[in-house]
C-alpha cells in the first residue's frame, strides 16, 4: 500500500498483455453481470445447497446479490449478510483502537497506524459465527454474502466458494464515491479516516484472508469486477491457468496516475493522459500493492489486482530466495515522481529505519529508497543529506518555528543539493534527508513496507488541495528516525553514482550505477546499440527503459514469449524466465535501468 487516497480515474488502455489464452479460459469465462448471475444461480441445479460470496473492501457486491435475488425469487433461496454475525459497531471501533492511534502530536492528520493481524474473526461475534455454521450445515438453498462471508470460521461449512475483487484503484474511487463502508460499521467516516482504517485494517483482513484462501485452494470462483456490470467470473483453477501463462513471460502493470500540489507535466505528455487531469504528480508503474494486471481474452479484458497475481504465483514469479526471504511479498516497488515545469519541489522528507518501522507501525523492515534522474530541465536538483555536521540541528529550529508561523524558510543553507543530470543515481537509506527537486522525472526505487512512511519536513507552507490548509508535517517522528550525520561528504562518497563495469562487448554493457550495504536490492543500466543478453538466475528483474523508443525484451529459447516496451515503461521479468535478450526496435543507444535482489 501507498496511501493511494486520490487515484485518477483512468485506465491506461496501453498496459494492457497479450497472451495466448489457455483452453480452459476460454471454455469458462463468462462475462456480464447477468450471465455471472446465471451460472451462480444454476449451481443450485447442479446440487448445490450452499454458496458463500465474499469480496475484497470496495466491491460493489451488493449489484450481483440484486441480480441473484431477481434470478432466484421464486426458487425458495434464503439470502444473509456476512454483516450479520460482525461484532456492534462500537465494540470493533474500541478493538482496533490500539492500531488507529490518535496522537494529533505526532500526526496531525491521523495519517499513519500500525497493521492490524487478527484477521475477520477479531471481527466477528463467535457465537454468532457458531450458529451460522450450523445453518449452513442444515440449509437446503442458501447465499452468505458480504465482507467476511468466507472468514476461516466459516469457509468450510459452503458447497461453493466465490471471491469477488477489484483493482485497488478502483476499491479506493470506490470508497471515495460513497460505495463503501469500513467493516462492521454503521455509521459514514469522513473519507480520510476511512481509507486510514482500510490501510490498516479492512484492506490487511481482506489480503491475508485472500492469500490463505489461495494457498489452501478454498476460492472455487473468481470475479472480477471494477465494473460490476461488465464483470468476468472463471473458476479458479481457470484464473491460475490464466496466471501462469502471464508469468510465463515479460509482463506490464496498469500504472495508477495521481495528482499533486507539485506535479508535473512530462509523463502526462508522454502517455497522453486525460486532458482534464491538472498534472501528473505520481506514475504508480510498479507499486505492488496499489496496481493491476491486465491480459487480454479476444475482445475482453481480464484485470486482477497484481497482487492477488503475485500471491498465487509466488516462488515462480519471485524466485525460491526472494519469495521465502520477504514472505511472498514482491519487495521493490517502482513509481516515476514528475516534476517537470512543474511549479515546485517535492516535500523535504525522510524515512524510518528498521526498529521504528516494526515497533511502531507493525511492518516488515526499514523504508530504503533511491532515485534515478530520467529527464531534467535546467537547473534540476536532487535534494540528498545535510550540508554540514551541524545542518541539521539547525534545520529543525527553523522547521519547527515555521510549522507554527508558517514563514518560508531557507532550506537550502541546510539540505544538500545534488546537480540532477540523465543517469545520476542516488541512493537514499532510511533516515536520510531528501527531496526530488523541481523540473525532473525521477524513477522511484524502495524497498518494502506494505505502507508508505514519508515524514514531511518541510513542505515549502503548500495548501493541501484537497482540504485547503497546509499539508501534514511529521517533525517529531522525522526527528526520531532522521541521520544528521549524513553530510555533503558523506553523500558524495557513499549515496551517488556508486558502481562501476560488470560486463562489456561490442555494442553493449552493463554497470551498476548504485550499490550500498544499507539496500537489499542492485540499480544497473543495460546500454546498448543492437541487442544485449541477460539472464534471471533465479532472480525476478523489473527493467524500464530509461533512454530509447522502443524494445523488444525476448526469451532466448522461446522467442514467442516477449513484450515490446516502450519509453519509461516498467516490465517484470518473472525468475523463471531464465535466458533473454533485449532487442533495439528503434534509433540511437538505448539504456535499459535493471533492478534485482544483490546477489
Amino acid at each position: 500500500m501507498s496511501f493511494m487516497f486520490h487515484p485518477y480515474p483512468y485506465a491506461d488502455p496501453n498496459a494492457v498483455n497479450k497472451v495466448n489464452v489457455p483452453e480452459s479460459v476460454k471454455k469458462n469465462l463468462v462475462h456480464g453481470i447477468l450471465n455471472v448471475g446465471k451460472k451462480i444461480a444454476s449451481l443450485f441445479d447442479d446440487g448445490v445447497k450452499t454458496i458463500g460470496i465474499d469480496a475484497y473492501p470496495g466491491s460493489e457486491y451488493e449489484t450481483l446479490i440484486n441480480v441473484l435475488r431477481q434470478q432466484l425469487a421464486t426458487e425458495g433461496v434464503e439470502f444473509i449478510d456476512g454483516d450479520s454475525v460482525m461484532l456492534p459497531s462500537e465494540v470493533i471501533t474500541a478493538k482496533i483502537k490500539p492500531y488507529l492511534p490518535e496522537d494529533r502530536d505526532y500526526d496531525p492528520v491521523l495519517l499513519y497506524g500500525r497493521r492490524y493481524t487478527e484477521g475477520y474473526k477479531g471481527l466477528q461475534d463467535e457465537e454468532k459465527v457458531a450458529a451460522l455454521n450450523e445453518k449452513i450445515k442444515k440449509a437446503k438453498k442458501l447465499i452468505v454474502y458480504g465482507k467476511g462471508a468466507l472468514s476461516e470460521e466459516l469457509q468450510d461449512a459452503y458447497d461453493v466458494r466465490v471471491w469477488m475483487d477489484v483493482t485497488p484503484r478502483t476499491a479506493v474511487l470506490n470508497c471515495k464515491n460513497g460505495k463503501n463502508r469500513n467493516i462492521g460499521l454503521t455509521e459514514e467516516l469522513p473519507y480520510s479516516l476511512m481509507m486510514r482504517r482500510n490501510y490498516y485494517v479492512d484492506f490487511e483482513t481482506a489480503m491475508e484472508q485472500r492469500w490463505k484462501m489461495m494457498r489452501n485452494r478454498k476460492i472455487d470462483f473468481y470475479i472480477t469486477a471494477d465494473d460490476p456490470v461488465k464483470m468476468s467470473m472463471l473458476p479458479f483453477d481457470a484464473v491460475l491457468d490464466l496466471f501462469r501463462e502471464l508469468c510465463s513471460r515479460p509482463f506490464r502493470c496498469r500504472p495508477v496516475y495521481l495528482e499533486g500540489v507539485w506535479g508535473g507535466y512530462y509523463v502526462h505528455r508522454l502517455r497522453n493522459l486525460p486532458k482534464e487531469m491538472r498534472n501528473c504528480a505520481w506514475v504508480f508503474d510498479m507499486i505492488p500493492l496499489e496496481v493491476s494486471i491486465v491480459a487480454q481474452l479476444d475482445t475482453l479484458e481480464f484485470e486482477a489486482p497484481f497482487f492477488t497475481f503475485v500471491q498465487a504465483m509466488g516462488e515462480e514469479l519471485l524466485g525460491h530466495r526472494a519469495f521465502t526471504e520477504f514472505g511472498g511479498y514482491f519487495p521493490i516497488r517502482f513509481n516515476y515522481d514528475d516534476t517537470y515545469h512543474s511549479s515546485g519541489n517535492m516535500s523535504i522528507q525522510c524515512h524510518p529505519h528498521e526498529e521504528y518501522v516494526v515497533n511502531n507501525h507493525g511492518e516488515f523492515g526499514r523504508q530504503d529508497e533511491s532515485y534515478y534522474v530520467v529527464i531534467a530541465g535546467q537547473g534540476a536538483k536532487t535534494y540528498l543529506g545535510f550540508n554540514e555536521k551541524d545542518s541539521c540541528e539547525k534545520f529543525f529550529e527553523e522547521a519547527e518555528r515555521a510549522e507554527k508561523t508558517h514563514e518560508i524558510i531557507d532550506y537550502e543553507k541546510y539540505v544538500n543539493a545534488v546537480d540532477s543530470i540523465p543517469g545520476t543515481q542516488v541512493m537514499i537509506p532510511a533516515g536520510t534527508i531528501h527531496a526530488s527537486g523541481r523540473n525532473q522525472v525521477i524513477l522511484e526505487i524502495g524497498s518494502l513496507t506494505v505502507g508508505s512512511y514519508t515524514y514531511k519536513l518541510y513542505d515549502y507552507q503548500r495548501l493541501d488541495p484537497q482540504t485547503g490548509v497546509p499539508r501534514p508535517i511529521h517533525l517529531k517522528m522525522g526527528k526520531e528516525v532522521i541521520r544528521g550525520e549524513r553530510d555533503k561528504e558523506w553523500i558524495e562518497e557513499n549515496l551517488v553514482n556508486h558502481g562501476g563495469v560488470v560486463r562489456e562487448g561490442e555494442g553493449f554493457k552493463e554497470i551498476v550505477v548504485g550499490e550500498h550495504d544499507l539496500l537489499y536490492f542492485s540499480l544497473r543500466n543495460l546500454i546498448f546499440d543492437k541487442e544485449i543478453t541477460d539472464e534471471t538466475n533465479g532472480l525476478f528483474h523489473v527493467l524500464a527503459l530509461v533512454d530509447g523508443e522502443k524494445v523488444r525484451v525476448e526469451s532466448i529459447d522461446n522467442p514467442e514469449l516477449y513484450y515490446d516496451m516502450n519509453s519509461l515503461d516498467i516490465i517484470v521479468v518473472p525468475a523463471a524466465f531464465g535466458k533473454y535478450r533485449i532487442v533495439n526496435k528503434g534509433v540511437g543507444t538505448v539504456t535499459i535501468h535493471k533492478t534485482h535482489l544483490k546477489p
